[in-house]
Order: C-alpha cells, then structure tokens, then sequence
C-alpha cells in the first residue's frame, strides 16, 4: 500500500500537493503546473519565486526543461559607460541565491522535477503578502515586455498574411495586363500585311 507522501509524488494535480516540499521525481502535467507547484511553495516559505532559463528543442522551439528560483538569485551588474557610472544606481535585491528546482518535460508527456536546492543564501520573509511586494521591478518589466513583444509578433504576422495577400492581387492583375497588352501586339501585327496591300493599290492606282 502507498503512503500519502508516495501517491503525492505521481499524480501533482491533487490540491494536497502543495502541501508537500519539492523534490526529484514529482510529476506535472504541465509546465504551468509545475510553476504554479513552486510558486506556491516559495509563497509559503517567504520569497519571490523567478521564472529562469529555459532550453529548448533545435527542432521546433517548444521549451524542454525550465529553471524556477527565487528573485534573488545572481548578481546585479552595474551598467557603467565610458565616463563613468550613466545612471543613478539602484539597490539591488539579488544576492546569489542558488535555490531553484528544475524541471524536464519526459518522454512519458510528463514535467519531471530533476533538481531541487533548498538552502536560501539570505532571510526569508516570514508574511508571504510581505514577499509578493519585494518583487523586482526589473522582473516586472521583463513580463511586461514579453506579454508587448508576444502581441507585436502576432500582429506582424498578420500584417505580413494582409501584405502576402496584396501582393498575390497585384501579381495577378499584373498578369491580366500583360496578356491584354500582348494580345494588341498580336492584332497589330496581323493587320500589318493589309496595311502594306493597301499602300501598293493605291501607288498602282496612281
């Protein structure tokens, strides 16, 4: 008979698997689920979930495994130009944290997680509404720029199905006045003959 811990572990769309700490070999049905798994996980204990690095298929694109980690994970770069600093420095919130889990879309159409670090370089904020308000800004823009650049692509590509379509038109009213002018070149050329018959009557006439 399982247990209640083992029966979490293969089926991650029961409500009570939030209740559990991640670790290797849980199952999602999805990406999503799995960043909603971790999100509420990183709620519960005090720090802001970030969504990290992806890799994905040479094939098609599709994203086959992600990185979850907490926001302040690496270090923040001062951008300096060539006469020194060129904005006012921030205060940064990432301090090197290396939490994270890490999951891996499996043959079996599974998201299986295959890396979980636990250990937090830094205090976790004990009210996780406290936490939600420590979110970067910067993470804010990033998702904000992905949603704009999400909507551009899509309007470009129906831009480019309108202009395709124009161009098809154009291609083909092309043709059509080719054919039209082709076919008066065609007549003159026959009624050339009667031109020059007409011209030797009426020089024999005279």
């Amino acid at each position: 008979m399982e247990d209640e811990d083992d029966s979490a572990t293969k089926n991650s769309n029961n409500t009570d698997d939030f209740a559990i700490e991640p670790r290797e070999g849980i199952e999602f049905e999805s990406e999503d689920a799995a960043k909603m798994f971790y999100d509420d996980y990183s709620r519960r204990l005090g720090f802001v979930m970030r969504v990290m690095s992806c890799r994905r298929s040479e094939k098609d694109g599709r994203i086959l495994a992600r990185r979850f980690g907490c926001n302040k994970e690496g270090h923040c770069v001062s951008i300096r130009g060539k006469f020194g600093s060129v904005r006012k420095p921030r205060p940064s919130t990432r301090e090197g944290c290396k939490a994270m889990i890490h999951v891996k879309y499996d043959r079996s159409g599974k998201w299986v997680i295959t890396k979980f670090v636990k250990e937090h370089n830094h205090p976790l904020v004990v009210s996780p509404r406290e936490a939600r308000h420590t979110l970067d800004e910067k993470d804010k823009r990033i998702q904000e720029l992905t949603i704009e650049l999400r909507n551009k692509k899509r309007l470009c590509a129906a831009y480019k199905e309108q202009l395709d379509a124009f161009a098809k038109i154009v291609e083909e009213h092309s043709n059509q006045i080719a054919k039209k002018v082709e076919n008066v070149v065609n007549n003159l050329k026959e009624f050339e003959p009667l031109e020059h018959a007409l011209l030797r009557s009426k020089q024999d006439a005279i």
